[in-house]
This record gives C-alpha cells, structure tokens and sequence, in this order.
C-alpha cells in the first residue's frame, strides 16, 4: 500500500521529532539545552530523563493519528501515513514544546457524513484515552515538594524574593480537567503551581495533549470538531462554523484596538487590523458586501468592549491560529449527498466529543508575563 520511500520519509520524521521534543524537554523540565554550556548543558543523562516528557507526548499525537488513520483504512478512503512535523526552535533562543504537530492528509473521496464523522472523531478520542492515562500517573506519583529545589535551587533561600521585573514569567493556563483531575488524584501538599508545572515531565505532557486536542475538538471548518458538527447537525454546519470561528476570532482580539491608545497609533492600528480581519475571513464563503460588514461589527464590538472594560484583554496567542483557519483552512466543509441523520451511537460519541472540547479547552493556554 505504501512505498518503502514513504516508511522511510514518515519514520525520520517520527524520529526527529522524537529527538526535537525531547531537547524541548530539557529546556522546560530541567532548564538544560544542548546550545548551553556548563551546567545548564543537556548531557546524556538528562536527554534520556527528558524522555519522560517527549516519549508520553509524542506517543499521545501518534496514538491520535493513527486512529485517524486506521478509521481511514476500515472506511477505504486512501490517506497518508502520520506526518511528523519537527518544531524545536532552541538554536535561535525561543521557546518551542519540539513539534508543530502532526497531521494525515486524505487522498481519496469520502462519500458519506458518517466516514467523515468516524475519522474525525476518532483521533481525539484515541488521543484522548492515553492523555487520561498519562495525567491519572503523573498527578499520582508526584514526587516530593524538595523536588522542585533540584531544578530551581534559588527556592530554598529563606531570602529569594523573586527574579525582579526583567525576567519574562511563563505559566500553563488552566481548564476544567486539568484541574479536576489535580484536585481529585493528587497529593494537595506535594502539587505544583501552574507556573511550576512545566516541571513535572508527564503533567506537561499530559497538558499539552489536552490543548492540542481542544484545538483539534474546535467545532470549525474541517477540524477534527468540524467534522463532529457536520455529522451531528446536517443542514447547520456553515452557520455553527462560522459561528465559532467569529466567536473565536472575537474574543482574540479583544484589546487590539482600544480607544486608550494614542491616536497615532490607533491610525496605523485600526486599517492593517481591517485587513487582518478581511484576509481571515476570505475563506468564509460570505459575500463581499455581508464579509465587509461582519468584520467592521465585530472590530465595534471589540473596540466597544475595550471601552467599557478596558482591563479586559482576549488572548492575541490565538490569532495566529485564527489566520490559519479563516485563509489557509477555511470554515466550511465540504459537502455529501444526503442529510441522513448519523444513528444514535454515533450521535452519542459526537456530544461526548463536544463535552471532551469543553473539558480540555483553555482560553488561555500559555501566559507570558
């Protein structure tokens, strides 16, 4: 079915991506890269321990994958094999997790709502079990609180009062699982703060599982929740598209434009925000006349908002990703013949995805200070 070239090309990139993420893993969990020198040099023994955070997540997004691609196979629709797409940036000094994903691309044509429905909740959902199973370990044998002294031994000066206003602080946001499972399994004196969980390899991979997961769940275009909403709601998908994705890219934006910046700044702002906006909509399948309209309510709404709250700020991380779905992605799907109804089972996993989304969502995954 498969060449041995694309074993090949497939399999490097799983192992490169397998290395990638674990350098990222140094980097977070012990603060020790392989462009560092000294102490803070990722020797052998610490790439191996760095493992413990790149094996569980890697393994997560395979696990993902496949389920994608063997409900492909089980369908006979023709895909390719998982790729992995490397995404360590350490050799230029910024902050990565070591993968940008991975993804299967369909190569035949699938012919019916319930093969789209079952590829498309299939991945999550695998994904999902052994994102369950990693975190249940990892707030279980949470190691003792003198643990964290080993990576940041400065905590146990009686006097260490922080690092001052110069150092970027980072920290995971917070989602309803997360959350739930660290309250009910683990240890309350032995659980670390969200800005100390980057620390604790199976948690931080266990987290980021859950965010790739939501973002995979986002009930958009052709995402693995698209897919979930196509199926669930026949004749409603490009009106709830279209919905989340203005709702999304809304909240997103909140605090570009503000009428408390300076206006010679507003000037520039305002247009090339426009524009923004325009260009992430160009996929939407609106007409001109409704597109122009619908971005110029909701940069009103955005700028009403700043307005009447101005400490209200939307999260800007998401629209990078916003750009991706709206021009590069797109928000519709494509079409079927027929609206037959999806049976009941499967209409059971489709609201039990949308539940899984709302459990692993974070409208704030990654907080810089």
């Amino acid at each position: 079915m498969y060449s041995g070239k694309e074993y090949l090309k497939h399999g490097l990139l799983f192992i490169i991506t397998l290395i990638f993420t674990t350098f990222a893993g140094g980097e977070w969990v012990y603060g020790k890269s392989i462009i560092a020198s000294g102490d803070d040099f990722l020797t052998l023994e610490y790439f191996w321990k760095s493992m413990a955070y790149s094996i569980p997540f890697i393994g997560i997004l395979l696990i993902h994958e496949l389920g994608h691609f063997f409900t492909s196979i089980y369908h006979k629709v023709k895909c390719t094999l998982p790729f992995f797409i490397p995404g360590w940036l350490g050799f230029i000094g910024a902050p990565s997790i070591g993968t940008f994903g991975a993804v299967i691309q369909m190569k035949g044509y699938v012919n019916s709502r319930k093969k789209f429905f079952d590829i498309g909740v299939a991945g999550p959902l695998a994904g999902f079990v052994i994102a369950l199973g990693v975190l249940a370990y990892g707030f279980m044998t949470l190691p003792e609180p003198e643990y964290i002294y080993s990576i940041h031994p400065e905590y146990a000066d009686p006097d260490f009062q922080g690092y001052g206003e110069e150092v970027l602080e980072f920290e995971l946001g917070d989602n309803l699982l997360f959350n739930g499972m660290g309250r009910l399994l683990a240890d309350p004196n032995r659980l670390p703060e969200m800005s100390e969980m980057i620390h604790y390899p199976y948690l931080f991979a266990g987290y980021l599982a859950l965010f790739f997961t939501a973002l995979n769940l986002l009930p958009i275009g052709q995402l693995d929740g698209g897919h979930v909403i196509f199926g669930l709601f026949p004749r409603k998908h490009r009106e709830i598209s279209l919905t989340a994705f203005t709702l999304f890219i809304g909240y997103a934006g909140i605090g570009i434009i503000s009428p408390f910046l300076p206006p010679e700044e507003l000037i520039f702002r305002i247009p090339l925000y426009l524009g923004f906006l325009y260009i992430c909509y160009s996929k939407s399948g609106l007409q001109l006349q409704s597109r122009i309209a619908l971005i110029l309510s909701l940069a009103a709404f955005q700028y009403s908002v700043a307005f009447f709250q101005p400490d209200w700020e939307g999260y800007q991380g998401w629209l990078f990703y916003s750009f991706l779905l709206g021009r590069v992605m797109g928000v519709s799907h494509p079409e079927v013949s027929g609206h037959q109804p999806l049976d009941k089972k499967r209409q059971a996993i489709g609201w039990l995805a949308i539940i899984i989304f709302i459990l692993c969502f974070s409208p704030r995954p990654f907080i810089f200070e």
